[in-house]
């Protein structure tokens, strides 16, 4: 049986985190659960979860499709060897025809795209999740990330993929 006391810490705590939560729309927060898996053994936060698997050298989601609305994508970044980044946009052009700097980065503020929403820097072996509303049309999920040092645009070498809500 719960003493009064650590049943009154449980119940704050579990408010706590049901406010965060709900406040936390469009956001990019890191997951300490598996891709696509709920805390608590609930429903996701938003109302549709897609996992999205980042890799060398591609955007990987469970689906290609999801309904107009709240989703949340799980991100999570298995390398092997490279840090990852997650860049929904809103767009009628085709993944591979994106407009894109001398580097072979897309150019963020290009014409014909806009930028819904993003989470920078994913470790590797790490998940993250990303919140959003979506309106029906056609987007594109990919990484922007460009190493200088490698000379290697993360875009260019295939991270990227259409993606359609309906």
């Amino acid at each position: 049986m719960r003493s009064p006391t650590r049943l009154l810490v449980f119940v704050c705590g579990s408010l706590a985190t049901l406010a965060l939560a709900a406040c936390s729309g469009g956001t990019a927060t890191s997951s300490p659960t598996a891709a696509g898996a709920s805390p608590a053994g609930g429903s996701p936060a938003a109302g549709q979860a897609i996992d999205v698997t980042l890799q060398e050298w591609a955007v990987q989601p469970a689906s290609e499709s999801v309904a107009a609305g709240d989703v949340t994508f799980a991100v999570s970044n298995t390398g092997p060897e490279d840090e990852h980044e997650f860049v929904v946009l809103k767009t009628d052009l085709d993944a591979g025809d994106l407009p894109t700097d001398d580097t072979g980065a897309v150019d963020e503020e290009g014409e014909g795209i806009t930028v819904i929403d993003e989470i920078e820097d994913i470790p590797v072996g790490e998940t993250q999740d990303l919140s959003v509303a979506l309106d029906a049309g056609h987007y594109v999920l990919l990484c922007n990330i460009y190493t200088e040092a490698e000379q290697e645009a993360h875009y260019t070498l295939g991270m990227r993929t259409n993606f359609t809500v309906e």
